[in-house]
């Protein structure tokens, strides 16, 4: 039996604007959501839990890229073609696509529209502001795009992020870091609970969505955290920035925060989209990401 991921309706095979439309609405009908079970079978077929950042930068593609109607997304497509039977997900930082204006947001869409049936999306954009506010950050990237998960900053408290919380879409809260200065307030402690303000934020965050529908942003620089996280959180996903460039240890990572249904989406951008930046760019991310998946694979037989 053929699986439904198998039948997804690609804008790019019609010209006509109409038709386009048309397929980017049942696109958002039949593939609107991903459930946590569905995501843990890619996985296992897979022999992977690679998410690869899509943070794509005119300044770093290669230069015989440049002359392309579209060069980000000429970059993407070969990204993903080189990549997506070892990844599990795309991520899509937007801030690179917003300093473009309308042609980034115009590469980006096409983007989303590319990634095959099967791969988790995720619209990396922090976002989180007053209720109604998110809910159209929540409309620009679950309606009007077909991302299956946004990142979301908490700062703001539940309501601020509820609007998100759409039937069939996930949420990814940041509640720990990689870059420097996230212990100037994640890791500040609150008076009365004797606990980190990211612990905090967790333990909030329980009451506001289940593990089908919400995932952790957590660094992986620091690796020994994720046991202490994975107590609070023993069955939700985590999104795990800063192996690869950011000098992230995968093993260590999978030993602490692996679950019984994997747990980790781990996401790896600089090392693999970067890793030539001449014409075998798609070849080197291919050797990269299968170079990732190869011991991801280890560590599953070794942890799952």
């Amino acid at each position: 039996m053929v699986s439904i991921y198998e039948f997804r309706v690609r804008q790019d095979h019609f010209r006509d604007k109409t038709l386009q439309t048309l397929a980017k609405f049942v696109n958002l009908l039949i593939f609107a959501f991903m459930t946590r079970s569905e995501l843990f079978e890619q996985i296992k077929k897979k022999q992977s839990y690679l998410c690869v950042g899509l943070d794509t930068d005119l300044a770093k593609i290669p230069k015989h890229l440049l002359d392309r109607d579209d060069p980000i997304f000429e970059f993407n497509k070969q990204i993903i073609d080189a990549t997506k039977e070892f990844a599990v997900a795309y991520k899509p930082n937007l801030a690179f696509y917003e300093a473009l204006g309308s042609k980034g947001w115009e590469s980006l869409e096409k983007t989303v529209d590319y990634f095959p049936s099967e791969i988790f999306s995720i619209a990396d954009a922090k976002r989180g502001d007053i209720g109604n506010t998110s809910a159209l950050y929540a409309k620009a990237f679950f309606d009007q795009m077909s991302f299956d998960s946004i990142t979301v900053a908490p700062y703001m408290g539940q309501d601020s992020v509820t609007p998100f919380l759409r039937e069939g879409k996930w949420i990814i809260l940041l509640v720990h870091t990689s870059n420097p200065g996230s212990a100037d307030f994640q890791l500040t402690v609150a008076k009365g609970t004797e606990r980190k303000l990211f612990e905090e934020v967790i333990e909030k965050s329980k009451c506001w969505a289940t593990a089908d529908t919400m995932m952790y942003v957590v660094g992986a620089t620091r690796a020994d955290k994720l046991s202490e996280i994975r107590v609070l959180v023993p069955d939700h996903f985590f999104l795990v920035p800063g192996v690869g460039a950011q000098g992230g240890n995968l093993e260590e990572v999978s030993k602490y925060g692996m679950n019984k249904s994997c747990g980790l989406l781990v996401n790896s951008s600089r090392a693999i989209i970067y890793a030539s930046q001449n014409e075998d760019f798609a070849e080197r991310a291919h050797k990269e990401a299968k170079k990732l998946q190869e011991e991801m694979k280890m560590l599953l037989d070794t942890y799952l």
